[in-house]
């Protein structure tokens, strides 16, 4: 996927199809949403496997390994699909790792806030087919659906505030500290004397959650904000790195290519040809 934002449609013929093929699990480079309108989904994730019946939402994260296979019940089948990269939304989508990390499938009920999320589906797709889509609008209105999501998870499941493991509740003041700091040159041991825990304890509970150390955490969070910069505004690529705390031009150019396998310039040129259209 080029794209920064792909939405599509998926119904029972789409099922089928999906079903007649080789599907085993698997990875993707991106972030994906799958909103269950009509039929039910039949999910491995976290390594266990899960049939969830429509309604509900599915989020899968960036490098979890997953298989999804849309099931149509009564022969009918609708569900959203929403593909996104992870500098669409670079704010919010540390804490979507946070809320969904132990519980990607969530069963909603058909209600009137159902029924908006449905009504945002359609007006993103709408946009997104427009010779020139206006990708701010949409990236606001993707944000709206996921705030609306989380709303509609604590009136459906309010004891789950309580229920949070330490670990859990551990990890979402770590990605608290690290939105305040991330800008700054600080390393594992400065978060974890904020915690007020050892490195070493912080990094397995980051490991066990997300599969990442604290240090390729904190990497990935100045990552994506290099490429919201670098795609939204016209600060030179030595600003940029010097905002978020590397110094020298070359590095962070080295930094950024060893992780995109692009360098600040050309991820740039790239960004703003598919923006343009």
């Amino acid at each position: 996927m080029n794209e920064l934002f792909k939405i599509f449609h998926v119904d029972a013929a789409e099922a089928s199809k999906i079903a007649d093929t080789v599907n085993e699990p698997h990875v993707h480079p991106y972030q994906e949403l799958i909103i269950g309108i009509e039929g039910s989904l039949q999910h491995f994730i976290d390594f266990k496997s899960e049939s969830v019946e429509a309604p509900f939402v599915s989020f899968v994260s960036k490098g979890k390994v997953h298989r999804a296979q849309p099931v149509a019940v009564n022969g009918r089948c609708s569900m959203w699909v929403i593909r996104f990269k992870s500098e669409f939304i670079p704010d919010t989508i540390f804490q979507l790792y946070a809320l969904y990390h132990d519980q990607a499938n969530i069963s909603l009920k058909p209600n009137h806030c159902f029924n908006r999320l449905i009504t945002l589906c359609e007006w993103m797709q709408d946009e997104s087919s427009q010779d020139v889509p206006d990708y701010a609008v949409i990236r606001h209105w993707l944000s709206a659906m996921f705030s609306m999501i989380d709303s509609e998870r604590r009136k459906l499941h309010p004891e789950e505030l309580a229920q949070l493991s330490a670990q859990s509740t551990t990890f979402k003041n770590f990605l608290k500290v690290l939105e305040d700091n991330f800008h700054r040159p600080e390393g594992v041991e400065f978060y974890a004397e904020k915690l007020f825990m050892s490195s070493r304890n912080l990094n397995l509970i980051c490991q066990q959650i997300v599969q990442r150390s604290v240090s390729e955490i904190i990497e990935t969070r100045k990552l994506t904000e290099a490429k919201n910069l670098l795609a939204g505004t016209d600060k030179a690529v030595s600003e940029v790195g010097f905002e978020l705390g590397y110094n020298e031009k070359a590095y962070f150019t080295t930094v950024f290519k060893k992780k995109t396998g692009q360098t600040p310039t050309e991820f740039r040129e790239e960004m703003r040809k598919l923006i343009s259209g």
